[in-house]
């Protein structure tokens, strides 16, 4: 499967857009450029089930957050707070930058 790049990269605000999670925001702590899959922090968790070893000898049930797919979150303005779509340009110095469609400004 071919590399696509992205909308959104780590660390960015987003919001779910589709989905059981639509409408909430989080952060992105992991993208996933093959599957164009992203985490997002506190959102998407499923149950794991651990079976007793070594180093966890209790064993149980946790919460991890699953990746979703990339085009399932927009990207959120970090200034005004609303959804938008993101593109890239050459400043003055000749040096590419995101920025927001919505308002111009850089993100």
């Amino acid at each position: 499967m071919n590399k696509k790049k992205l909308h959104v990269k780590t660390g960015d605000t987003v919001k779910v857009i589709a989905g059981d999670e639509r409408g909430k925001t989080g952060r992105i702590t992991a993208v996933n450029l093959e599957k164009q899959r992203v985490t997002i922090e506190g959102l998407n968790l499923v149950t794991k089930h651990a079976k007793p070893s070594a180093q966890n000898p209790q064993g149980g049930i946790s919460k991890v957050e699953a990746p979703m797919h990339a085009s399932n979150v927009a990207l959120v303005d970090p200034k005004s707070g609303e959804t938008t779509k993101a593109a890239t340009r050459k400043n003055s110095e000749g040096k590419t930058e995101r920025y927001s469609k919505k308002t111009g400004e850089v993100i």
